[in-house]
């Protein structure tokens, strides 16, 4: 089995040899966006709907359990809303 080192030491090689093949330079690779920051992952949304305990949901995805169990009680989502700043609601 080969070690983590050598492993890594000749896929730099094999990089080294393809970048000189194809007349590359790391200025051609940064140019290309090949070292580029990965995007932060995506945050979740505001929360629309809280219960008593803090419990939050934004809206996407499966309801939660706790939001499920109160609309299976007869309680109604819209219940749960949590107000928009600067959104009164009213037409």
């Amino acid at each position: 089995m080969k070690s983590i080192e050598i492993e890594r030491a000749e896929a730099i090689t094999w990089i080294r040899i393809q970048m000189a093949q194809h007349g590359l330079t790391v200025a051609d690779l940064q140019a290309a966006g090949c070292f580029a920051e990965s995007p932060p992952p995506p945050t979740p949304g505001a929360v629309r709907y809280r219960n008593a305990h803090g419990q939050g949901w934004d809206g996407r995805g499966a309801m939660p359990d706790w939001l499920q169990r109160a609309v299976n009680a007869g309680q109604t989502v819209e219940h749960f809303g949590v107000p928009i700043p600067g959104v009164t609601g009213e037409s």
